[in-house]
């Protein structure tokens, strides 16, 4: 948050710990690789962010079992970094959506916690006829409730990575060695298949926040404009901390 005021700057206001990263993001306890791109690589952002890890949160449980038994723990993490001195919350997992409405009501910030909310803005900029259409790392578990949460329109098709032979096996499991172009293929594959089963389809959304670094060749494979965790966290960070100069 700014220190500019009615003095034109020249009193300084405090109260925080820690200044400078409006935004502060919620990570799973992971040990899997995270290159340039990811969500948790702080050399992904353009801007200062600020990290908590929240103890227990594997991939496997947040993603195939639902975050169960977490929701207090992620809260108590939010509002720990708010008391550090961030402005708005996000997280490192598009699943966690199923923890919108109570992280928000929590944390007494803005909260943003799936990629997959951006899905009615991208629709509404399509042109008639087009729809947005999601990837995510784990099809067989990503349900109605969790699209439910983030307002992802009704009917969107969605195509995940879980059949391919690196990606989510490597995620999902925790395993520390990633072969990065077999990961590279395996989400150009279920782009493409995305888009040859949906001729309707007029952008994509990637609902997982480690598919960052793949956006670009998505959109060679594809044609199609990609959409991430992102370029919602760059829009979400451009308006709690407004640039100055203009």
């Amino acid at each position: 948050m700014t220190n500019r005021n009615a003095d034109d700057g020249r009193i300084a206001r405090g109260g925080k710990a820690v200044y400078g990263a409006s935004v502060g993001i919620l990570m799973l306890e992971a040990r899997f690789p995270r290159i340039p791109g990811d969500m948790g690589n702080a050399l992904t952002w353009p801007f200062p962010v600020h990290y908590r890890v929240v103890r227990g949160a594997s991939p496997d449980r947040v993603v195939r079992r639902q975050a169960e038994g977490l929701l207090d723990d992620f809260i108590a993490a939010a509002r720990e970094l708010v008391a550090d001195g961030v402005d708005g919350i996000t997280t490192n997992c598009g699943f966690l959506s199923l923890f919108q409405d109570e992280l928000a009501a929590a944390a007494g910030v803005p909260v943003a916690t799936s990629s997959l909310m951006q899905a009615p803005l991208i629709q509404a900029t399509l042109p008639p006829g087009k729809r947005v259409g999601i990837l995510t790392i784990s099809a067989d578990t990503l349900t109605d409730e969790h699209l439910r949460k983030a307002g992802v329109p009704e009917g969107t098709p969605v195509v995940g990575t879980d059949g391919g032979r690196e990606f989510s096996r490597v995620i999902l499991g925790n395993e520390e060695e990633l072969d990065v172009e077999l990961a590279r293929q395996d989400l150009n594959d279920a782009g493409r298949a995305l888009a040859e089963a949906n001729p309707d389809l007029g952008a994509i959304l990637l609902e997982c926040t480690n598919m960052v670094p793949y956006a670009a060749d998505i959109n060679c494979a594809t044609g199609l404009p990609v959409f991430s965790v992102y370029s919602f966290v760059t829009w979400f960070q451009s308006a709690l901390q407004p640039r100055a100069e203009f």
